[in-house]
């Protein structure tokens, strides 16, 4: 499974850098893989609302199935079945245009992908916004025109289902009724039943620290941001109050396994010339940005270092000790204890 949601960060998930305010989102993500294996179903479909997973459909598993206790109060008890069938349905249409589309590109037999990427989203105005698009091995493939219900190929293989699909107008006709009507419905939703979760917040919390840079004379300093909630967050070093954009290090922002988020950025100076460096943080939770200054580190004194050397030696002795007295008892028999349209493929080659 840690494989799969991996493949989905890849290739659907972009880290929030730059900025932190964002409009709320219900997406979907279908992903196919041309060689499934351990841990990698040939089909994934994985449900979003503002970043955070709300139901998971696999291959192997063959049922859609919550994220997160709120999700279910959300729903009609029948609706997880009969999304299990629709799913059900869009398996083999994945198969197959997986198929249809390597001979497109002329492949041969290898490890290809092809994503669904489709969901709306609300504006802070209330205004909203919905898409639709197609990616094959991460590359833009086909995507939906709402303003003409027309469809746009991103290039030649593209173009047959492209003329195809406007033929059939109502699949555009479908989908931006879909993305302007029922989707912001079901986020609204959404956004109800989970707002103790969804729109909680929880303030990022800052560490800072120096290390000497690869690059000789030079050192690194490294902000690291964690334990915040939402996602969306902006981190950047100043240099006497002044951000350090194009020098600023981003690393994405990822999850920290406890409902929360973590990131850090780095940025390499030279601390014989300017030591005045402040890491700024931005987040939805912060009345106003979080500014943790960089503390030039102090060398430590020949007395700490002739106190650390003596806690060595003990610490050292005391293993020693320690495993002398195991080997004993091991010896002895010593044992250690025991522990709708939407509900239906249209596929590529359709």
């Amino acid at each position: 499974m840690a494989t799969a949601l991996r493949l989905l960060a890849l290739l659907g998930a972009a880290a929030i850098q730059g900025g932190y305010s964002s409009p709320h989102s219900y997406r979907y993500f279908y992903t196919g893989v041309s060689q499934p294996g351990p841990g990698l179903p040939d089909f994934i479909s994985v449900g979003y609302v503002d970043g955070e997973p709300i139901n998971h459909y696999s291959s192997e598993r063959r049922r859609m199935e919550p994220r997160g206790d709120w999700v279910k109060g959300a729903v009609d008890p029948q609706y997880w079945e009969e999304w299990t069938q629709i799913l059900r349905g869009w398996e083999p249409g994945f198969r197959a245009d997986l198929v249809t589309l390597r001979g497109r590109y002329n492949q041969s037999a290898g490890f290809h992908t092809l994503q669904l990427k489709y969901g709306c989203e609300q504006q802070d105005d209330g205004s909203t916004k919905g898409f639709y698009q197609y990616a094959y091995d991460q590359r833009d493939f086909l995507s939906l025109d709402k303003n003409t219900e027309t469809w746009v190929a991103a290039d030649d293989a593209a173009q047959i289902t492209k003329r195809k699909w406007d033929a059939e107008r109502s699949i555009a006709q479908y989908w931006k009724g879909y993305l302007e009507g029922t989707c912001i419905e079901w986020l609204r939703k959404y956004l109800e039943y989970g707002k103790e979760t969804l729109q909680r917040r929880e303030p990022p919390r800052v560490q800072v620290s120096d290390r000497p840079s690869q690059d000789g004379g030079l050192t690194t300093l490294s902000c690291r941001v964690h334990g915040f909630y939402p996602r969306n967050v902006a981190v950047v070093w100043l240099k006497k109050g002044v951000a350090m954009l194009q020098e600023t290090i981003q690393w994405g922002v990822v999850p920290s396994g406890d409902g929360t988020y973590q990131t850090r950025a780095t940025i390499d100076i030279d601390p014989s010339r300017e030591t005045d460096y402040t890491c700024c943080v931005e987040h939805p939770s912060l009345a106003e940005d979080l500014r943790v200054p960089w503390t030039v580190s102090e060398p430590k004194s020949s007395v700490m270092l002739i106190v650390g050397v003596i806690i060595g030696i003990l610490v050292l002795v005391t293993a020693v000790a320690g495993a002398v007295v195991f080997l004993r008892k091991k010896k002895g028999g010593y044992k250690a204890a025991a522990g709708s349209n939407q509900g239906s493929h249209t596929g590529i080659n359709a």
